[in-house]
């Protein structure tokens, strides 16, 4: 009983454990190739020109080869770099039987993709209802099933659980407990909080805005003017609140990436060539993401401009194809070419089919 008192002062509301797999393609491919343990490795679509890196070791992430960036950049970052083949059934499979393992402690689980999910242990009586000891028992199962490990977050809500699942990486777990939050979350640095890429980054460092304390200065409107309707998100997130659910049988009805510029996009070449970019991205974390055999209803682009109209385009079509998306582009150039300053890709799925995501490029 005395555990029990001290774990619901830790968390008064929620507990939500957040697990992501660490470099779990790679991870995998290195399980079944033992010998290359202590070598470079990626998992890419290829090793040429046209393929992009899914992810890679830690040994190979020295040389700063990171997901979605060309295979032909890694090699030259580190020309001793083993490349293997994505195999995606080999994930899926064990991915599945990891999902299995943390059934045992909860049923309310959100896959995000093959690799990471949230869990909601709020009401789970395993370990005395602690979610620092389930996350640790789960992440030794892991190991000792597969020969793989994980990382783990706990925090009361999933923005937070996100961030500890990082803070410790790899194979490590970190808790932020109730009572530590406010103090926490001043020292988050911004490239850390979802939803701030390289490009969202640049524009706050601009700004003089470091981290999450900066970000609390800042009013909820001059966020929305900067960074458009993910300004109002993030007043909350920087201030560690965040009130989604962890929703077990969520069906997303789209999947997009984009990507905010620093610089203006000012020509169509200049455009072609960062939506060849972007397209690459939604292909790569489509691929990754539980969505991937899901039927496509339309392929959809969006264009903001740098005096923030946002216009979108859309097209019925079946297959995830690069030329769908340069069509759409175009016609969106041919009639205003003005500057941009976002490019977004995305697909709309059709939940009435069953047949097979294509993913190949024309």
């Amino acid at each position: 009983m005395r555990v029990n008192k001290i774990i619901q002062e830790y968390y008064k509301e929620r507990k939500i454990i957040h697990i992501d797999m660490d470099c779990f393609f790679a991870a995998v491919e290195i399980k079944d190739k033992p010998e290359l343990k202590n070598k470079p490795v990626a998992v890419a679509g290829s090793a040429n020109e046209r393929g992009v890196v899914t992810t890679c070791n830690y040994i190979a992430r020295k040389f700063g080869i990171k997901s979605a960036m060309p295979s032909i950049t890694a090699k030259k970052l580190c020309p001793n770099i083993i490349f293997l083949p994505v195999n995606i059934e080999k994930y899926k499979n064990i991915s599945t039987k990891i999902q299995q393992i943390y059934k045992c402690y909860t049923k309310i689980i959100e896959p995000i993709s093959l690799d990471e999910a949230y869990l909601d242990v709020t009401n789970s009586k395993y370990c005395n209802g602690n979610p620092e000891e389930m996350a640790y028992q789960m992440r030794e199962k892991i190991f000792y099933d597969f020969k793989i490990t994980a990382s783990a977050g706990i925090s009361s809500n999933k923005f937070l659980s996100k961030i500890a699942s990082d803070w410790n990486k790899p194979n490590g777990q970190f808790a932020i407990r109730d009572k530590d939050i406010k103090k926490f979350v001043l020292t988050i640095p911004i490239r850390k909080v979802p939803g701030i890429g390289e490009k969202t980054e640049k524009i706050l460092l601009s700004k003089g805005l470091k981290n999450c304390c900066d970000l609390q200065k800042i009013k909820e409107k001059e966020l929305i003017g900067v960074l458009g309707k993910y300004g109002s998100n993030l007043y909350l997130l920087c201030r560690g609140i965040d009130s989604r659910q962890v929703e077990s049988n969520k069906i997303s009805k789209s999947f997009s990436v984009e990507d905010t510029y620093m610089k203006d996009l000012e020509t169509l070449e200049e455009c072609a060539n960062e939506m060849k970019i972007i397209f690459d991205k939604l292909k790569n974390r489509l691929k990754m993401s539980n969505d991937k055999d899901r039927p496509i209803k339309s392929c959809f682009i969006k264009v903001k401009y740098n005096d923030f109209k946002l216009v979108s385009s859309q097209k019925s079509y079946d297959k995830l194809h690069y030329d769908i998306f340069y069509d759409l582009l175009l016609k969106i150039y041919k009639t205003n070419a003005k500057p941009i300053r976002l490019l977004g890709a995305g697909i709309q799925f059709n939940n009435s089919e069953t047949s097979q995501l294509n993913l190949d490029i024309i």
